[in-house]
């Protein structure tokens, strides 16, 4: 005969409870999936962005069920935590920031600021690429390949280009011995190559004038990183073009930099080394 003692040992329960989880949690991502594969309210960008986040909350709270039942086999969980004045001021603490970092996760899902694949602007200095939206935080990457998380409760700011719209923002660093005179010619003649060459990439108006064209910013930033001081050339494209018109105004930027023999701004060591005829160490 099948005992059915043994369905009440512990390590047998913990089991059960984790497949049932497994298994509850599949039954539901699969009929939030088939739910939209049925329905064409929503466009399909917004319904992966839905169901990626609706995976990523059914996770949570699947492990959060789990590892409650698992400890309340070891511990008196209510007293352990009103008992605990202590126990009680931290646990508070956290979860004043977790429920700040789902409220705001869900304000900027559900008014539909942001979608998997939007390329954002967060405080003005992460840039990039939306790889993931979880309950509390955003996963970007950057086009230098870096993959950032930020969490809602930490962004002040939040700008997305997936508006129709995007701004081409490039820029040469060169060093500080270079004349800014002559760094002023070669950036304006890049602007002007630019708005020839790609003219058709500008967004532009009811009247087909271009909102912003591409334009010399001249110096937005001096000193950087102690190496040189950065010229800007910007302008505002099409979204379809972003990527496209990024590469080809850096392009240029490169291009028009050895032509025209500017210096580029390089590491202090490297400098020193010119300066002294030395070779760099390895």
């Amino acid at each position: 005969m099948f005992n059915l003692e043994w369905f009440n040992k512990l390590p047998v329960k913990i089991l059960i409870v984790a497949f049932v989880i497994v298994i509850t949690a599949y039954f539901i991502r699969k009929s939030v999936r088939i739910f939209f594969d049925k329905t064409s309210f929503l466009d399909e960008n917004r319904e992966e962005t839905l169901m990626h986040f609706t995976d990523q909350v059914i996770k949570v709270l699947g492990l959060v069920f789990f590892f409650i039942y698992v400890f309340s086999h070891f511990f008196d969980l209510a007293r352990l935590v009103t008992g605990s004045v202590v126990v009680a001021g931290a646990l508070a603490l956290i979860f004043q920031h977790i429920i700040r970092d789902y409220i705001m996760g869900l304000a900027y899902l559900f008014e539909r600021q942001i979608n998997l694949g939007d390329y954002v602007i967060i405080n003005g200095n992460k840039q990039g690429k939306i790889e993931e939206i979880s309950m509390r935080h955003l996963k970007i990457r950057q086009y230098d390949g870096y993959l950032y998380t930020v969490s809602y409760g930490s962004i002040n700011e939040l700008q997305n280009g997936n508006r129709g719209m995007r701004r081409v923002n490039e820029s040469l660093i060169l060093n500080y011995r270079q004349n800014p005179d002559e760094a002023f010619k070669v950036m304006e003649e890049v602007a002007r190559i630019c708005n020839e060459k790609y003219n058709d990439y500008l967004l532009t108006d009811l009247d087909g004038k271009p909102v912003e064209k591409f334009k010399f910013n001249q110096i937005t930033e001096l000193n950087v990183d102690y190496k040189g001081h950065r010229y800007s050339l910007s302008s505002i494209v099409k979204e379809a073009y972003f990527v496209d018109a990024s590469k080809r105004v850096r392009y240029e930027l490169a291009l028009a930099a050895y032509k025209n023999n500017l210096l580029m701004a390089e590491n202090g060591d490297i400098e020193l080394n010119k300066s002294t005829g030395s070779q760099p160490s390895i």
